[in-house]
């Protein structure tokens, strides 16, 4: 556009302003093309373990799992159900009699209210992790 008072009269407008379209178009679709190849999805980059190691799991702390009943009942509903069985959302929320999306705000609270009970049981190690736990369970 910025060559256009170059034009002489002679020349054809629509052909040349047909010439400045596609270009736009292929850089379009160039900057699309580099920005996909930027964002590879991170499971191509990252060779993660299929399953954890059973001397990690064993040092795991098990506080957690004698907190969970402390906690209301519908929390503690959906940690069990979602969190340590794995069941999928459907089931859940058939099981418990809930929506998905009351099924999320409930797990959320859960997890934050099982966050604060630990923090307040185990101190330290719950912020470090939680592995080799030195707590009074």
């Amino acid at each position: 556009m910025q060559s256009a008072d170059t034009l002489r009269d002679g020349d054809r407008v629509v052909p040349w302003f047909y010439r400045i379209l596609r270009n736009a178009i292929i850089d379009a679709y160039r900057r699309r093309d580099v920005r996909q190849r930027r964002t590879v999805p991170l499971d191509d980059e990252i060779d993660l373990p299929e399953a954890p190691i059973d001397a990690d799991e064993r040092r795991l702390c098990e506080c957690f799992r004698a907190l969970i009943p402390t906690l209301k009942p519908e929390y503690a509903d959906v940690l069990e159900a979602v969190e340590l069985q794995q069941q999928p959302t459907e089931v859940a929320t058939a099981r418990l009699g809930i929506t998905a999306n009351n099924l999320k705000v409930r797990r959320h609270r859960a997890r934050q209210a099982l966050r604060e009970r630990l923090e307040l049981t185990c101190r330290t190690c719950s912020v470090h992790g939680c592995l080799d736990c030195t707590c009074e369970s």
